[in-house]
């Protein structure tokens, strides 16, 4: 007689979880979506790309910008306008220069207009043109073009630069984030979701989840921006779109997967709904908190840029998490088998749904029995090889040059106001209009501007007087200083462009200049606020990397109920990141052509790599657990290896692809995290979870579970059971070679 299948209407699941639950979290879920899904466009609302704001209060350029504050009226940001004639100007066109200056008046964006001051050579003349911080700086500088275009001399040409004008060539740039980049990112998604599944439907369904997902994280992130918890940046809403699409989709995938293979062993939809929940509930939730613990270790940070994307990215996952655990089985539980048209999953005969197993590879076939034949056969080679590969690409790590880069070289696509930076650094002191800020005591005010004047790398400097009047000396300027709360002002115009190298390197040397006169004076400025962000970020790398180890150690320890494991699968992914690092570092330099790197991308890229690296060997490793609980370690390794095989290859997939979707956006430093976590999910897919940890685990033996029960079985000589029952060596094993 055959046995009742568990889908047999006298075990069907009652009507509430049938239909009433799954139809109330759908539902719930649209309502989240339809709210936060217009919440999108509105993110720039309470986002800021002010790289001021990133820094801590601690730094020095913090400090000096709070003091110059009390030296004006208004918060203002000076844009430099450059107009250049091919040949010297002549009086005629001085004075039509001139009189552009009442029409750059007359738009009313600040205080006074500065110029034209003429160059040296006679063939340029510059304006400073002060914008006030309370208009929209985009729209300001936009008008700022349009009048200087239209009032520039024929023949000559003319640039909005300076902060200004690269501020909001920057947030043009960023501009392609509300859609560009969510467009690529869930076209490529798609693509892929198509081929893995060969379904129409539930590719739909999955991505609806991934998308509901980021409606929601982007209604908790404008929430919180809103309240001032966070500051929201381009940066991290670019992150925030990527990570919740592929997070959300791994997820998803995995789920996906325990749902079809229950769908063999039962014809109730429900109940195979169930039992995947249960079977992935664990790995899932492990997999998230892991990445949103490594995220919130951002708050360790004191660059408040790294401080902000901590929380906006473990809300983004945090939503993902619950998507993939209500959501997704609420439709799969709606849409049973229909959701896989037309490749329905069929029910299994019951002697085929749990295989005997004896090797590990009974039952598989095609590339993942190919992989665990070579893990079976040859282990130490495997990984040994694998190790070899990852540290010759490691090597190039060295090669990184992760100092920050000048402001000009960040924006990727074309820019008037890097151009205009050029035709700065042509006709006059680099530095124009972007001084160093120098905060002095009054009473040696005289002493620090002269040290000021004589350190290397400054072309000219000055005292600032009452009503931002600079002290010449010549007749008729003011002779005593604006003096407020005993400080003094000084502008220092730097020889090399601001945003550059060099001029950081004069920065260093003026603030040992400075304090050699007066040990409480502090430089700041623009220079210096890029200074102290590059330096506070390289000393984020040193704290924050340990305590993320830690965490994940900790997290996976409970997971696997293991010591060895979890400190091998740490130590994989971590050589993993460092030969993407390598790889990185070669074709930044000599593929790619970057002058460098930015401050924050080997710490970015460790975060995204180690937490999203750890992901996938939590899905490994969490199965071969459960399939060793029932067959012993060595066959659960390669069953393990053989039934996630296919949806974490395509979850590594997936996620590189929506990171690599981070390229289209012309900012060097999200084209570069895009390479690093896009190439190195790709090489913690194929190398390090196919056949490094596999092969490792393998070759370790049931010891890979020490302390915990499972390592019991390897006491003494590893040992594993014959199908008959008894224990011994199989002869698998002599006959591959091994050694014991």
């Amino acid at each position: 007689m055959k046995a009742k299948h568990a889908g047999s209407p006298s075990n069907k699941a009652p009507f509430r979880l049938r239909w009433l639950v799954p139809t109330v979290l759908v539902l719930t879920w649209l309502t989240l979506a339809g709210i936060g899904g217009p919440t999108f466009g509105r993110l720039e609302e309470v986002s800021s790309n002010d790289q001021a704001s990133f820094l801590p209060a601690s730094a020095e350029a913090t400090a000096a910008q709070d003091w110059q504050a009390k030296f004006r009226d208004a918060d203002e940001v000076p844009a430099v306008i450059v107009i250049e004639s091919p040949e010297r100007f002549a009086p005629p066109q001085l004075r039509e220069a001139a009189a552009l200056k009442t029409e750059l008046e007359g738009l009313e964006l600040g205080s006074a207009v500065i110029g034209p001051i003429p160059s040296e050579d006679g063939e340029a003349v510059q304006f400073i043109v002060p914008i006030s911080e309370s208009l929209e700086l985009e729209e300001a500088v936009q008008e700022l073009r349009d009048t200087t275009s239209a009032g520039t001399p024929e023949g000559m040409q003319s640039y909005v630069t300076g902060p200004a004008g690269l501020a909001a060539d920057l947030t043009g740039a960023f501009a392609g984030i509300d859609g560009l980049l969510l467009l690529v990112a869930l076209a490529a998604v798609l693509v892929i979701l198509l081929i893995v599944y060969r379904s129409i439907l539930l590719p739909v369904m999955v991505l609806l989840t991934s998308v509901f997902a980021l409606c929601a994280a982007i209604l908790l992130v404008f929430g919180m921006a809103k309240a001032g918890w966070i500051q929201l940046n381009g940066q991290s809403q670019g992150i925030l779109s990527i990570l919740v699409i592929g997070a959300a989709t791994d997820y998803a995938l995995l789920y996906v997967a325990r749902f079809r293979e229950a769908l063999t062993h039962t014809t109730d939809r429900t109940a195979a709904a169930l039992t995947a929940w249960r079977a992935s509930f664990e790995p899932i939730l492990a997999s998230g908190a892991t990445v949103i613990i490594a995220l919130l270790c951002l708050l360790f940070s004191d660059l408040n840029s790294n401080k902000a994307l901590g929380p906006v990215a473990a809300a983004g996952i945090l939503c993902a998490l619950f998507a993939a655990l209500t959501l997704l089985p609420a439709l799969m539980a709606l849409s049973g088998r229909a959701a896989f048209w037309p490749f329905r999953p069929k029910l299994l005969p019951d002697d085929e749904r749990e295989p005997e197993l004896v090797t590990g590879l009974e039952g598989q076939k095609g590339l993942w029995r190919a992989t665990g034949s070579l893990v079976r056969r040859r282990p130490r080679t495997v990984w040994v090889a694998s190790v070899l590969l990852l540290l010759v690409a490691s090597a190039g790590v060295f090669q990184l040059k992760a100092n920050g880069v000048p402001q000009t070289d960040v924006i990727l696509s074309a820019s008037t106001a890097v151009d205009g930076q050029d035709a700065l650094a042509r006709h006059f002191d680099a530095g124009s209009g972007s001084p160093a800020v120098v905060v002095a005591d009054e009473g040696k005010a005289r002493e620090v501007l002269e040290a000021v004047k004589a350190a290397d790398g400054v072309g000219d400097a000055y005292l600032l007087a009452e009503g931002s009047v600079p002290i010449t000396g010549a007749p008729g300027t003011p002779s005593a200083p604006d003096v407020r709360d005993g400080k003094v002002l000084i502008n220092a115009t730097l020889d090399a462009a601001a945003d550059s190298l060099e001029a950081e390197e004069a920065v260093k040397a003026l603030r040992a200049d400075v304090r050699a006169e007066d040990p409480g004076a502090l430089v700041g400025g623009v220079t210096a606020i890029a200074l102290d962000t590059n330096t506070t970020a390289q000393r984020d790398l040193v704290i924050i990397i340990p305590i993320v180890l830690v965490v994940i150690l900790f997290i996976l320890m409970l997971l696997l109920r293991s010591v060895i494991a979890p400190v091998l699968l740490v130590l994989s992914v971590v050589l993993s990141y460092a030969a993407a690092l390598g790889v990185a570092a070669f074709v930044f330099n000599n593929i790619l052509g970057f002058p460098g790197a930015d401050a924050t991308v080997p710490l970015f890229g460790f975060v995204f790599l180690v937490a999203l690296g750890v992901d996938y060997n939590i899905f490994l490793m969490s199965r071969v657990r459960e399939e060793s609980l029932k067959h012993g370690t060595r066959p659960g390794i390669l069953r393990g290896l053989g039934v996630t095989g296919g949806v974490i290859t395509s979850a590594g997939v997936v996620l590189a692809a929506t990171f690599a979707a981070l390229g289209v956006i012309p900012i060097m430093f999200l084209v570069q995290l895009a390479f690093i976590v896009a190439f190195g999910v790709l090489l913690d897919t194929v190398l390090v979870r196919s056949l490094l940890v596999p092969a490792l685990a393998y070759d370790i033996g049931p010891t890979i579970w020490w302390p915990g029960k499972l390592a019991r079985e390897g006491l003494g000589h590893p040992r594993e059971p014959f199908s008959n029952g008894e224990t011994g060596t199989p002869a698998s094993f002599a006959d591959a070679g091994e050694i014991r």
